[in-house]
């Protein structure tokens, strides 16, 4: 099932609640969009890592379980496809289309069908002069039993730190910014509140409330994402909750301000909490 969350003249956001997509991809619902101009901003199921769905919530390693999908590193291992794939399913969903809103509650499911995580997830489209404004908030409620989140850096492979609420672009390579400073080593594991891509053909700035890292990669293909787990195993005790946000402004050209922009969506942030 595919939602438009926002369609205006060329710029699009929509949801795809991930229903068709095979098991080794672990299964989840996703969003994918276009600026004004019509330029792609997410891609789904490209070539090389054909598990990276647009912007979707995905974590490597919940209990040994990969709701990331492809293959999961393992220390002894290296990187090995295991029949360890997760899927998350909708249970409950509201829209409210003209005000580009969608509200599901989700169960997260384990290689066995058996229940990992509770979730309740919140996410907004709107349009700006600009272009347009998503913000998406999770809260994973641990209603299984104590939970621990890992990494492959944290199961052993250094600076891959991925997982969360992540978004893959389309671009080859682009210009990364933060507070921190312009590039690629400011950017990796910087605790920045904002985050600016710059692609060849559409910006993003993106912003959090979470005081995650940004996992970033800037070449080869360009996805970013605050990441859960980094230096060590993230600890979810029984019936505690994690809460993720991650809000981003898209548009055609770099955003001259993005420290401005990035302080707009936290705001943004904040006000609907």
């Amino acid at each position: 099932m595919r939602i438009d969350l926002l369609r205006g003249e060329a710029a699009a956001v929509t949801y795809d609640d991930g229903g068709d997509l095979d098991r080794v991809l672990s299964p989840r619902p996703f969003l994918t969009g276009t600026t004004r101009s019509g330029a792609g901003v997410t891609e789904v199921t490209p070539a090389d890592h054909r598990h990276h769905l647009g912007l979707s919530l995905a974590l490597p390693d919940v209990n040994g379980v990969s709701f990331w999908g492809g293959r999961t590193f393992r220390r002894d291992a290296g990187s090995v496809l295991l029949d360890n794939h997760g899927i998350q399913r909708v249970d409950e969903r509201e829209v409210d289309a003209s005000g580009g809103r969608l509200v599901e509650t989700l169960t997260w499911l384990d290689h066995r069908d058996a229940t990992v995580l509770a979730e309740t997830r919140t996410i907004t489209a709107t349009e700006t002069a600009e272009g347009w404004d998503l913000t998406w908030r999770s809260r994973l409620c641990a209603t299984a039993g104590d939970v621990t989140f890992g990494s492959p850096q944290t199961n052993g492979r250094d600076g891959a730190f991925y997982g969360g609420l992540f978004w893959r672009t389309p671009f080859e390579r682009a210009t990364v910014r933060t507070h921190d400073g312009a590039g690629i080593a400011a950017a990796h594991g910087s605790l920045s509140s904002w985050l600016a891509i710059d692609g060849p053909h559409a910006s993003v700035v993106a912003a959090t409330t979470t005081a995650m890292p940004w996992f970033v990669r800037d070449t080869g293909y360009v996805g970013f994402g605050p990441a859960v787990a980094v230096t060590e195993r993230r600890r979810l005790a029984a019936g505690d909750t994690l809460d993720l946000t991650l809000a981003v402004a898209v548009m055609d050209a770099p955003s001259t301000a993005p420290d401005q922009v990035g302080a707009r969506l936290l705001s943004g942030i904040l006000e609907a909490v």
